[in-house]
């Protein structure tokens, strides 16, 4: 869930904010499930991914900065075309949807909360900052003029800080509350004197009915070599030399299940021998630096890239495999497979039509 914190400038004729901030929020539950069920806090990244649905006054390079919140919150019920418009839920004021619980700051001494002339009331949600061991948990991005303004950024702290074995911000043998993120402007954008904040910019959400609600996603290292022994030849050569398909593909699963893509490696022209059976049912491995993504087939948007630890392909006695979670991809949509392969000091894409849908 997410929600949209705003203080306004009651004197202009149009009422406008003059900074505005939002929230988001994952289910702690599931994180935990996860986490428990593959045993990966050595190992596990989290990134945060927000799709921007709109954007003006990008001028300057700017940058936001993300946070987490110390505090629980009401998530409203409003839409963005609602008229009249629908104001219940977290406010810059109060953090429930009665109006009754303000942000105040509270007395923990590694969180913090905005005050300045600007704004006429204390508020704007209260986040923490630091921990007793002096670490800083302030994540950023930095948008650049013309670069993308979609926010991706690594909160592997945070989300490790919720987790209940983790003392990485308190200090102690107490995790933090995950009341979710608050994702503001730096101050030197907020705390202007201008009516009106520069840039102005609004992200999708939760209710959104497109495929780009926030993410939270989580990588890890699940890479295994279990080829010791194993009398299959790794392929040599460029991709033009060997053709990669998947021996089990079903193209279509379940969104809650858990598939392993077992691959099938052979060379395009095998050296011709003197046997019974046909060279083209030996299957091969590929080289041990080879990993997979995964496109949408529709917008041709990379849902998992590349990523030479969280992607590589791993390997068992006869094949290579990788393991994918679809509970992570949007419901009723085609995906494509891209195996990136190096040999040689080339990098090779392969793209062979390897298809699948996502169904509910």
């Amino acid at each position: 869930m997410d929600e949209m914190l705003e203080v306004y400038n009651k004197n202009e004729e149009t009422v406008a904010p003059q900074v505005a901030r939002y929230l988001v929020q994952f289910n702690q539950q599931d994180l935990d499930s996860f986490i428990n069920t593959n045993n990966t806090t050595s190992s596990i990244n989290f990134i945060l991914k927000n799709y921007i649905a709109y954007g003006q006054g990008f001028n300057l390079d700017t940058k936001v900065e993300i946070y987490p919140i110390s505090g629980s919150w009401d998530n409203g019920t409003g839409k963005f075309a609602d008229s009249p418009q629908s104001t219940n839920g977290v406010s810059w004021k109060f953090r429930d949807a009665s109006d009754t619980l303000e942000w105040n700051f509270n007395s923990n001494p590694y969180t913090t909360q905005s005050f300045n002339s600007l704004h006429t009331t204390e508020g704007g949600g209260v986040w923490f900052t630091g921990s007793s061991d002096n670490k800083i948990i302030e994540v950023t991005q930095s948008f650049a003029l013309r670069s993308d303004k979609d926010i991706n950024v690594d909160v592997t702290d945070i989300g490790l800080a919720w987790y209940s074995s983790s003392n990485a911000l308190t200090g102690s043998s107490t995790n933090i509350p995950n009341n979710g993120f608050i994702i503001k402007f730096d101050d030197s954008i907020e705390f202007t004197t201008g009516s009106t904040i520069n840039p102005i910019v609004r992200f999708f959400s939760v209710d959104t009915n497109t495929i780009y609600p926030p993410e939270l996603q989580l990588r890890w290292d699940d890479y295994i070599n279990q080829s010791g022994g194993s009398s299959v030849t790794t392929i040599t050569g460029s991709t033009n030399d060997f053709y990669v398909s998947i021996k089990n593909n079903k193209n279509e699963y379940q969104q809650n299940s858990i598939t392993k893509f077992n691959l099938k490696v052979r060379p395009n022209f095998p050296i011709r021998t003197y046997q019974t059976a046909s060279n083209y049912i030996t299957n091969y491995y590929l080289p041990d630096d080879s990993s997979y993504a995964i496109k949408d087939l529709d917008t041709d948007e990379f849902i998992i890239d590349f990523h030479d630890t969280y992607t590589k392909i791993s390997r068992d006695n006869s094949q290579n495999f990788f393991k994918v979670y679809m509970n992570g991809l949007e419901p009723e949509r085609y995906y494509k497979i891209l195996i990136k392969t190096k040999y040689n000091d080339t990098t090779d894409i392969i793209d062979n039509k390897l298809y699948f849908k996502v169904k509910k």
